[in-house]
């Protein structure tokens, strides 16, 4: 195997074996801790432009297949795994997992400590970083400097890269119930099958369309969805979310949707020190007490110290819904006086855990009561 490189900007680097295709990726570090589910964070349109570590040991076990994939294609900007699986052993592989980095030119490297490394960051937080394999390497210094000369994430209006080109519709499956509006900030396959499996016909927007072509529509509520990049950068989005919140129709967002409900809300995001990235992760209900395990991707969230505040923005009184149980993060939000509410976490994550999929049955709802 050829000798790759991951080197990261405060100058440490980790030399280990290419994995998948050779070359040269650039990124913002981060981890996983997902130990099944590998190719939906792979396939995930929120890991674009990031280099994604894995931190189970063993990846590539059971293959991969068509069925999984969240979208089109891969999108993290490149992968680190420790120890990747010689043979894909399971009877739906339809391809092995560094063929398809490879056709997909997904640069990544192997035989790495990724504990070490997971801990590393986690003290230090997410940081850029390069992935460096092949012939006539550049040497540690240079690797360095283009390393430090890339594009932070923050800052970083990323929609546009990884939404549809051009508005579809998805029918619904069984009897019609509603017809919604769902702005594509970077939609995974598993949300589309929960709305259309409930009844709802979608209509699928690009990030970039105007609150008058949605509105146009006539739509019976409003889905944003998750998706890469700073929600401080997305100030189009959050002007669109404005008019439709106005129209006092349902309105459900999830991950990146939140962040962008939150700012339409009148209040600020912030850049998480690691962020949270994989499954099984605790959060806490406030309406209920309980504690849902959940699945989450996020680098940023929504600043909200208190439980309940009202809208600077003019919407009326806001609650946190859900906070995370690791750090108090807000993981939910809920509006009082419009029918609105969103999640950060991701209620549809195919590799699971399950226990917020209650979360469209509420949107559903929503839309049901509000004709």
């Amino acid at each position: 195997m050829n000798k790759a490189h991951l080197v990261l900007e405060d100058g440490t680097i980790f030399d280990g074996e290419q994995f998948g295709a050779t070359g040269e990726t650039l990124g913002e570090l981060v981890f996983s801790t997902g130990m099944t589910g590998y190719q939906e964070t792979l396939t995930d349109p929120s890991y674009s432009g990031q280099i994604v570590i894995q931190t189970f040991p063993h990846i590539g076990i059971v293959g991969t297949n068509q069925t999984d994939a969240e979208s089109h294609k891969v999108w993290v900007a490149g992968y680190v795994v420790k120890e990747p699986s010689r043979i894909a052993s399971n009877f739906r592989s339809e391809e092995s997992l560094p063929d398809l980095l490879g056709e997909q030119k997904i640069v990544g490297i192997s035989n790495i400590d990724t504990r070490a490394l997971t801990l590393h960051i986690r003290s230090l937080g997410s940081m850029r970083a390069g992935i460096f394999s092949g012939q006539n390497l550049p040497t540690s210094a240079e690797m360095l400097d283009k390393v430090r000369e890339s594009t932070q994430m923050k800052g970083q209006s990323l929609s546009s890269g990884v939404t549809t080109d051009a508005r579809y519709t998805i029918p619904a499956a069984g009897k019609l119930a509603g017809r919604i509006a769902v702005l594509d900030l970077g939609i995974k396959r598993s949300t589309l099958e929960h709305l259309s499996g409930r009844g709802l016909e979608i209509e699928v927007f690009p990030a970039d369309s105007s609150a008058e072509s949605i509105l146009a529509t006539n739509p019976d509520g409003y889905f944003f969805s998750n998706g890469p990049g700073d929600p401080e950068a997305s100030g189009h989005q959050v002007e669109m979310l404005r008019e439709l919140l106005g129209t006092k129709k349902p309105f459900f967002g999830i991950c990146f949707g939140n962040q962008l409900l939150g700012r339409a809300l009148g209040f600020e995001t912030y850049k998480l020190k690691f962020g949270h990235r994989g499954i099984n992760q605790p959060v806490f209900n406030l309406a209920n007490s309980t504690v849902e395990v959940t699945a989450h991707n996020h680098g940023f969230a929504v600043k909200l110290d208190t439980d309940s505040a009202e809208s600077p923005a003019g919407f009326g009184r806001v609650t946190v819904s859900h906070r995370g149980l690791n750090d108090q993060v807000v993981e939910g939000l809920e509006c009082q006086d419009i029918p609105a509410f969103s999640v950060q976490y991701h209620p549809e994550a195919a590799a699971g855990p399950h226990d917020s999929h209650y979360l469209f049955d509420k949107f559903l709802k929503a839309i049901r009561e509000s004709k």
